[in-house]
């Protein structure tokens, strides 16, 4: 009797300790089949920069102009595969009319693409008529408007890095990390303006990052640029720094500012780890990359920072873009890396909900 009540106990620890463990896996992973964060969406074998998504799913990339051999600038991903876009022409012809070296792409609430052309091939200088927005109509995929830049707005090391469109105010904001400064569109007008550029805060504070035991040596300055939900405020920071600013969007669309005002509204947030895109999610956190430390990191609505994901597989996470399920998109450009030891270039997505809740 005594045996079979000893045995009755192990078989009970077994199986407590059997579903103890299932519950574990369950708790951890979710519906998913597995605990990776991180879902492959697609790879390149040509770099990448930019991410974009539509309201209806469709999924926008481009890839840079920094080699001799000039890229597809802008494909959509269409199963997993890059298709040029609008068409082979755009990205196949040269000419100030024709995508030349772009750097990122944007949809906005109105869904809206955006293409941002630095007109900067291989960072040789910016050709003659500068760099160029264009906005694209989605539905039947044509051009609605150019927008370009006069000789003020930009010097020859610029590079149109970034932007972020405000519908509400009908103002474009783009960060030149090239030279240092940020350019604010008027989309009615067409008039822009440079400001910020003789400012601390639009400049880089490093002149080198040291990623996956490399040493890139490089000054950029301001890059990632991000509006808050309520477009109040646009936070930046340089790419070879880490410090984050923002200032209330509200001092940057009044003409006829005084500098010296101006910079005084600027306010210095916090400490970040280095990073090149960021953007927000509806709830207000800012969703950012860790450039040295594999990581992708969230500074929430207190102003907490927390690194939510580090994996050798994020070499450098470069653009950011969310869809309506609420999942973050990223692009893994592996600028730090020499080329010859670089492997495939990927988009990977991953739901932002799941990995708060374990902050908690």
């Amino acid at each position: 009797m005594k045996k079979r009540v000893k045995s009755l106990r192990y078989y009970l620890l077994f199986y407590c300790m059997f579903f103890l463990i299932i519950g574990g896996v369950l708790s951890c992973c979710g519906p998913r089949q597995e605990c990776d964060p991180l879902e492959l969406m697609a790879s390149s074998s040509d770099q990448w920069t930019g991410v974009a998504l539509s309201k209806h799913g469709r999924i926008f990339v481009n890839y840079p102009h920094w080699a001799e051999k000039k890229p597809v600038s802008v494909a959509e991903v269409i199963r997993g595969e890059s298709k040029a876009y609008p068409n082979k022409q755009w990205n196949e012809t040269d000419g100030e009319k024709y995508f030349t070296s772009v750097q990122s792409v944007v949809v906005d609430d109105i869904d809206r693409l955006w293409v941002l052309d630095t007109k900067n091939p291989q960072f040789k200088g910016v050709l003659e008529g500068g760099p160029v927005l264009y906005c694209f109509n989605l539905p039947n995929n044509t051009l609605l408007r150019s927008y370009r830049f006069t000789k003020e707005l930009y010097q020859k090391g610029s590079y149109y890095n970034d932007v972020r469109i405000d519908n509400e105010n009908n103002v474009a904001y783009i960060s030149d990390s090239g030279d240092g400064a940020i350019i604010v569109l008027d989309l009615q007008s067409g008039v822009a303006r440079r400001v910020l550029d003789h400012h601390h805060s639009t400049k880089c504070e490093k002149d080198h990052l040291v990623c996956d035991s490399f040493r890139w040596d490089n000054k950029v300055h301001i890059d990632g640029i991000a509006l808050t939900p309520d477009g109040k405020y646009l936070y930046y920071s340089a790419l070879t720094s880490h410090t984050l600013y923002r200032i209330a969007t509200q001092y940057l669309r009044e003409v006829g500012l005084d500098r010296e005002v101006l910079a005084q509204k600027v306010e210095k947030i916090t400490q970040i780890p280095a990073t090149d895109g960021m953007i927000f999610d509806k709830k207000g956190n800012l969703w950012m990359g860790g450039i040295e430390h594999h990581s992708i990191n969230m500074i929430d609505t207190k102003g907490r920072i927390h690194q939510v994901i580090k994996d050798k597989r994020i070499r450098w996470a470069d653009s950011f873009a969310i869809d309506n399920d609420g999942y973050i998109y990223f692009t893994i450009s592996q600028i730090h890396i020499p080329e010859q030891k670089r492997d495939a270039y990927q988009l990977y997505r991953f739901l932002p909900t799941q990995l708060i809740e374990k902050l908690k």
